[in-house]
């Protein structure tokens, strides 16, 4: 077969039922990504002839003797395609994973088709924008800057990767080819709670290509825990790399080491495992009963009541609730329930390991390549000098990559068989064995004087942490943060992490957090109509102001900067909007309307320990180099830690080369997680750029005799008085002394300030089907000082979008064995671009923070209020108060009163 692929020909024969996605990749187009392999997502999306198609679901065989082309052959080098151009000058991606196949289908468009970008780009999902940055790149909105020298904070800097990324060649974890790699599958297990009574590999070993068969018997027996946290501690030690007991639906039962991964999945097919079934408990009320089926035995200290299942277990208390509820003129009370949410990100989860020079290196998609390395060193027993882990660009987290779950996997067959290996998880895979949110049930008991001030605010929270804890204990605590939001002396928190038979529960945006302000935010709504309030007056009479404490579940001193009144400037500009949106009218007489709001505060940083270490050096070319260990996945660290840099160093970031989530190049960073990837990274970077400027500025003063105070940074050179000298002779002097312009810095996450959000919507519901439409979203954040202001715009809408899905689409249904029936795009549905409405976003520019240039992190928090703001909304439209998420058409019109109906004829 003949294939021209960009117009170079190939004469080459797929293999049998190949698709054109892997073919493609074969031929070295990694631009062409796998986001779904169902053709459900479009990040495949190639032309045929000049036509998009999704190559995933295309056979590669009806590709031959035609013109394929894929995002790589769009332009050329230096001379972008017009549509890769205004996608970077937007910019229209965070992560950048969906971006190629965005630009394939978007390229083709007539305007007709730009005028209906909701059905035009039907075919094509992100998980990181909200759309609104991809509708602004295909009709040619730029935001994108060009600062001058040592302005570059406060500009909307282009992402450095930005014009790889819309060209296609952003190496992603899996965008690379290695000689000789073998390929794993695992074998999952189709029972809920089980023991293997014995594993039969005969006939997989007899798969051709199949070199090895790994179980329980032939991996170290170490626990751990997959979490990732700069102090292991907080999460218990109750996993093994693979294990003889199957706790869910999905755990892995072996693994199959074969030269491709068809034959890796044959043998996976034919391995025979006796079973022996034991009970099982999904609920975590009946899983804390006496007499549930037991998950784990009392070997790790860390949990509570194993008897129980009971992971952990907080209870907290300021003053007395009980009198708070008896001095109440009103009190509510209400459940409130959020379900499983996974996070979908596009890129799966895949790790690639080998030997070089006698060292493991592993590449991989994660969060944090310091912290996996740590646990892969104590998992096969390595000295940190005979293992590295870097990852390279990640498509997506929102925390599902603050786990370690195939690296563990190709180490090992790595450090066995000495032949490079890699593991790419399949989006089923994603969706039944990776870390979804937390389910949590919260019940919220309010109790006010008839003025609204509250005089008792009671929590209980229990968490489904699945079958193994990681991240079941630091969600509930950071779930006790949504008592802290309002002021009053009489509180208690309650908080149970429990195990249950299910998919281990993980880290998601909002950590922890999401859940409980659903619930908060919620009660706060209905305590306030039953108070006959406006829902925002009774929270501006309540929120927590300046100067008063913190206090969620403890009175005891804290670490937390909180000196502005950030929240109540969100509250004001929320309503004023909702004010303004008052009159947009519902799309018929058949639509009820409403508005709600909800608000969040959320600390900027984990309260457990959170290090960063960033390395800066002018280099003999003059550029600066800064390493960072923080990894880049749509978060926009990347691009502010170059803005800080630059801003310090009085340069533009044409002018800082980054190094960075690499263990070998760059120094231990916790991870990028809980906005810490620019409140403490981004410190580390302030930091040591810092301290280069200032040697530069002292040789500079000490060769001209100039006082240092009166030197200063100019671009490429320094100005010592009323003379300039350049940075190259700086440094060809520093140079002939043996001196080096380089510093290295580290920073920690204490002390934490308080970020704050508040959103609002005005929706429709119908009152025939329950659909409901979004007809203004508004959202105000108290961002502290601005870095990049496009960045930080992107970052909410995307929260905004994710937690729309949050709130209306998305749900991990399992059925009653404990198996997931939905694992796939399609069916669990995350918001599309007709789903999803553009957000105004008004930023509070505040001074409190204790982050780099006072700026505060925005990825995280920005999700927590929208769930119960369109709660609210649609309570206020139909009187009737949904506590369970999501809000389906079929549990929305189900409840509606049949004054609502329309008249049958």
């Amino acid at each position: 077969m003949n294939y021209l692929v960009n117009g170079r020909e190939f004469g080459r024969e797929p293999a049998p039922g190949q698709c054109l996605r892997t073919f493609l990749r074969e031929l070295g187009h990694f631009g062409v990504k796998k986001g779904c392999d169902a053709g459900d997502c479009g990040a495949c999306t190639v032309w045929l002839d000049g036509t998009p198609v999704h190559s995933c679901i295309t056979p590669a065989f009806r590709a031959d003797g035609r013109e394929v082309t894929t995002i790589e052959g769009l332009g050329r080098p230096g001379a972008p395609h017009p549509v890769q151009q205004r996608f970077e000058n937007a910019p229209g991606f965070q992560c950048g994973f969906c971006t190629a196949g965005m630009i394939m289908t978007s390229a083709t468009f007539t305007e007709e088709q730009k005028a209906d970008l909701p059905r035009a780009l039907k075919g094509n999902l992100c998980r990181c924008t909200g759309y609104r940055a991809i509708e602004d790149a295909v009709k040619g909105v730029a935001a994108v800057e060009t600062p001058t020298p040592g302005k570059a904070v406060g500009a909307s800097v282009g992402a450095p990767a930005g014009h790889d990324v819309v060209t296609g060649h952003a190496e992603f974890t899996m965008d690379t080819r290695i000689e000789g790699m073998l390929h794993l599958k695992v074998l999952h297990s189709p029972h809920a709670h089980a023991r293997i009574r014995s594993i039969d590999k005969s006939a997989a070993l007899a798969v051709p290509g199949v070199h090895r068969v790994y179980t329980w018997q032939d991996v170290p027996r170490r626990r751990f825990t997959t979490a990732i946290h700069t102090d292991h501690l907080v999460d218990p030690d109750d996993t093994f790399i693979l294990d003889d007991t199957m706790r869910f639906a999905g755990q892995r039962v072996a693994a199959v080491l074969a030269d491709t991964a068809g034959a890796a999945e044959e043998g996976c097919r034919r391995l025979a495992v006796d079973y022996e079934v034991l009970p099982a408990v999904f609920d975590p009320d009946a899983a804390m009963a006496d007499g549930a089926p037991q998950l784990h035995g009392c070997e790790d200290p860390f949990v509570r009541d194993p008897v129980h299942n009971i992971l952990l277990e907080l209870h907290s208390h300021i003053g007395d609730v009980d009198a708070g509820f008896a001095a109440a003129d009103v009190i509510h009370e209400g459940t409130y329930f959020s379900p499983r949410v996974q996070h979908a990100h596009l890129e799966t989860h895949g790790s690639i390991a080998w030997m070089e020079d006698g060292r493991l290196n592993v590449r991989t998609s994660s969060q944090s390549p310091s912290i996996a390395k740590v646990k892969l060193e104590y998992l096969f027993a390595l000295r940190p000098d005979q293992l590295r882990v870097f990852c390279k660009r990640v498509g997506g987290g929102f925390g599902g990559k603050q786990e370690v779950i195939a690296e563990d996997l190709v180490a090992l067959a790595t450090l066995d068989t000495g032949r490079p290996t890699c593991l790419e998880y399949t989006r089923e895979e994603e969706f039944t064995t990776a870390s979804p949110r937390h389910p949590m049930s919260l019940t919220v008991r309010l109790g006010a004087k008839a003025d609204g001030t509250l005089t008792a605010f009671q929590v209980r929270n229990l968490s489904n942490t699945g079958a193994y804890g990681n991240h079941g204990g630091e969600t509930i605590y950071a779930g006790g943060a949504a008592v802290m939001i309002y002021r009053c002396p009489n509180k208690k928190y309650d908080a149970y992490s429990v195990y249950t038979n299910t998919v281990p529960s993980g880290a998601l945006r909002g950590y922890g957090m999401t859940q409980p302000a659903f619930a908060v935010e919620s009660a706060m709504d209905e305590l306030a109509r039953a108070l006959h309030m406006d829902p925002l007056e009774l929270r501006r009479r309540n929120i927590v102001r300046p100067g008063e404490p913190l206090v969620a579940l403890h009175d005891g001193p804290d670490d937390v900067i909180f000196t502005e009144d950030g929240l109540a400037t969100c509250i004001d500009l929320v309503g004023d909007a909702l004010s303004r949106a008052a009159d947009r009218p519902p799309p018929g007489p058949e639509w009820l309307v409403g508005a709600g709001a909800a608000s969040s505060l959320h600390e900027t940083a984990p309260p457990t320990d959170h290090i960063s270490e960033a390395w800066v050096t002018l280099g003999d070319d003059l550029v600066y180099e800064l390493a960072v260990g923080t990894v880049e996945f749509g978060a926009g660290t990347s691009t502010a830690h170059v803005q800080i840099a630059a801003g310090q160093l009085g340069t533009t970031p044409s002018r800082i080369r980054l190094v960075q989530s690499d263990t070998d190049r760059t120094g231990f960073d916790t991870g990028a997680f809980a906005s810490a990837g620019l409140f403490v990274a981004g410190n580390a970077v302030l930091c040591a750029a810092d301290a280069v400027r200032d040697r530069i500025l002292a040789f500079a003063a000490a060769h001209t005799g100039v006082h240092v105070v009166m030197c200063a940074m100019d671009d490429d050179g320094v100005v010592c008085g009323d003379r300039r000298m350049s940075l190259a002779e700086l440094v060809a002097l520093a140079r002939a002394r043996g001196i080096r312009f380089t510093a290295a810095r580290k920073a920690y996450g204490s002390p934490r300030s308080v970020t704050s959000n508040t959103h609002g919507f005005r929706v429709a519901v119908h009152r025939v089907t329950g659909e409901i439409r979004i007809l203004y979203s508004v959202q105000a954040a108290d961002a502290g000082v601005i870095i990049n202001p496009a960045q930080v715009r992107g970052q909410i809408e995307g929260g905004v979008a994710q937690g729309i899905g949050f709130a209306l689409t998305e749900n991990h249904h399992v059925d009653a064995a404990g198996v997931m029936v939905n694992p796939n795009l399609r069916n669990y549905r995350i918001p599309t671009f007709a789903d999803i409405p553009r957000t105004e976003v008004l930023l509070v520019g505040s001074a409190d923070s204790v982050g780099p240039m006072r700026a505060k992190g925005m990825a995280e928090c920005c999700i927590n209020p929208v769930a119960p703001a369109l709660a609210n909304a649609v309570h206020d439209a139909t009187g009737v108060r949904y506590r369970a998420l999501p809000l389906t058409p079929e549990r929305i019109y189900g409840r509606l009163p049949t004054e609502h109906s329309v008249p049958a004829g």
